[in-house]
């Protein structure tokens, strides 16, 4: 089934596709979300991933222009993402509705 490349990546009816992965993958995934949130879950899991791609791809541009990024502005840029990942968890422990960080199963709208 060829999905034709006049949509855009979040664009045109939904499609169902067949994809395999490891059983305890797709149990952690049921039991974070349930049954009918694994679609849903799957393809905000692939949007994040094409949004890496591109960014890794960016970067990779960007190097062969300028060269690579200096060692301190890097060290500079991880302490920040792994300041905001440690603020995020602490927020969306302190925010869920059973106040232990997850969330309950939701249909999906």
């Amino acid at each position: 089934m060829d999905t034709p490349l006049e949509y855009g990546p979040d664009e045109g009816p939904a499609q169902k596709v067949s994809v395999s992965m490891p059983a305890g993958r797709i149990a952690a995934v049921k039991a974070r979300v349930g049954t009918r949130g694994f679609s849903a879950y799957i393809s905000a899991a692939v949007e994040r991933q094409i949004q890496r791609d591109l960014l890794d791809e960016l970067v990779q541009a960007s190097e062969r222009e300028t060269g690579p990024i200096p060692q301190a502005m890097h060290d500079r840029a991880t302490a920040a993402i792994l300041a905001a990942e440690a603020l995020a968890a602490t927020e969306t422990d302190a925010e869920s509705p059973q106040g232990d960080g997850t969330w309950p199963d939701r249909a999906a709208s």
